[in-house]
């Protein structure tokens, strides 16, 4: 039973959600039906809990209760509803159901954002210790990095020296270069990666290929504390690289292949005295500019680009990646003729940061996601995102589609052309 000094805490956290956009999300809903095909869970499981308006509904219920008159005064006419340990669970399954992939949104007359409206549920969640642990942990885990550096960089350092042989290897630079430089003041570009060798050593070989001043960041490019839905690990994870760009005085950071990464950099921080791009939009950049140069020869199958959430739909990353995609392939097929309206892959929203927890509802709730891909004949299926990666890779052994999966910054590296 949640005691009144729990429940008042809570309803601080709800509170300081309540911006004017968030008013208008929560006051809107016609009801009119339009978001229900629109989610790739409710399209691929057909369960009502899943419909989008269902789920505000459960945060609006409580936003009737304490925050609109008929709800206090006479909730059961307003269908206001009190926050409590079961009001909790439903509010878990909403959130953690939901990727956020947006795509109902575009599909809503009014506009309303379910990503807002569930960051509402994540963060009475967290308030209540309800939240993922694993999650919290992990985000816990980033922020101690930031705060203890100096314990962290020696290791960090010899395992990117380790991983120096595989970039030379990939692209001959001139002897007594440093193939992976790592804090390096007035470099003009700082690149966030991922933890592990596919983040660092495909992304290393483009850059020294384009000839670029850049340097690699001591941290990991995603925001658990965003998966969470925490705003207060959220900003400490985000500080971490800010402060490190700022302290080398960059001109640009670059994120890796991590859409909630970018999203978290580019739409949630501050301005900043650097310009902050996704990994992507800096190949196309290279390609236009000539710095790089990639053979088409190097692939014979039909190619498809499954286009992460939070990168095209939520960040407008659209056009980069079928630029580069012209330039290595003469067969590439869209999914879909509006981005848009693209399906989610089901990974999102820290779905596959929880493993094994959430895999047999990311393999049931993605099966439009399987159809769409299976419809284009493609034998390569690229994407930009390490959680999209990851979903699809799943979702390729579950369905036994008989694709390759690969990140776009991989195949990049693979058809670079040697300058003479």
């Amino acid at each position: 039973m949640m005691d009144q000094t729990t429940r008042d805490d809570l309803l601080k956290l709800f509170q300081s959600k309540l911006n004017q956009a968030m008013r208008f999300y929560l006051e809107t809903c016609s009801r009119c039906g339009v978001c229900v095909e629109a989610c790739h869970v409710y399209a691929s499981m057909g369960q009502v809990k899943n419909i989008s308006a269902y789920r505000h509904e459960i945060v609006r219920r409580i936003y009737k209760k304490y925050y609109k008159a008929r709800g206090k005064v006479w909730p059961s006419v307003g269908e206001a509803k009190e926050l409590s340990d079961m009001a909790l669970e439903e509010l878990y399954e909403a959130a953690y159901t939901c990727t956020g992939c947006r795509r109902c949104m575009v599909y809503c007359p009014h506009g309303i954002d379910t990503q807002m409206i569930m960051s509402i549920a994540k963060l009475l969640l967290v308030g209540a210790e309800a939240e993922p642990e694993i999650l919290t942990m992990l985000a816990d885990t980033s922020i101690e990095k930031g705060k203890s550096l100096d314990l962290f960089k020696e290791n960090f350092l010899t395992g990117i020296k380790n991983l120096e042989s595989k970039v030379v290897k990939k692209w001959k630079i001139d002897a007594g270069e440093t193939a992976i430089p790592v804090d390096f003041k007035g470099a003009d570009l700082l690149y966030v990666a991922l933890a592990g060798a596919h983040s660092i050593v495909p992304a290393a070989v483009i850059f020294n290929a384009a000839k670029e001043n850049w340097t690699l960041s001591y941290f990991e490019a995603v925001n658990f504390g965003a998966f969470v839905g925490d705003p207060t690990r959220t900003k400490l994870i985000l500080d971490r690289i800010i402060n490190e760009a700022t302290r080398l005085g960059v001109k640009e950071v670059c994120i890796c292949e991590c859409g909630t990464a970018f999203r978290v950099m580019k739409q949630m921080a501050d301005k900043q005295p650097f310009k902050v791009s996704s990994i992507t939009e800096v190949h196309a950049r290279y390609l236009r500019e000539g710095r790089i140069k990639i053979d088409k020869s190097t692939l014979d199958d039909p190619v498809t680009y499954h286009d992460p959430c939070q990168l095209a739909r939520n960040a407008g990353v659209i056009d980069e990646p079928r630029y580069i995609l012209q330039h290595l392939t003469d067969d590439f097929r869209d999914m879909t003729s509006d981005v848009r309206y693209n399906w989610c892959c089901g990974g999102g929203g820290g779905l596959v940061a929880l493993g094994d927890e959430t895999l047999d509802f990311r393999m049931k709730s993605a099966s439009v996601k399987v159809d769409q891909i299976n419809e284009t004949g493609a034998k390569i299926l690229a994407t930009a995102c390490e959680n999209c990666h990851t979903q699809l890779s799943d979702l390729n052994e579950h369905y036994e589609m008989g694709v390759d999966v690969r990140f776009l910054s991989s195949m990049i590296a693979d058809a670079l052309v040697q300058s003479a």
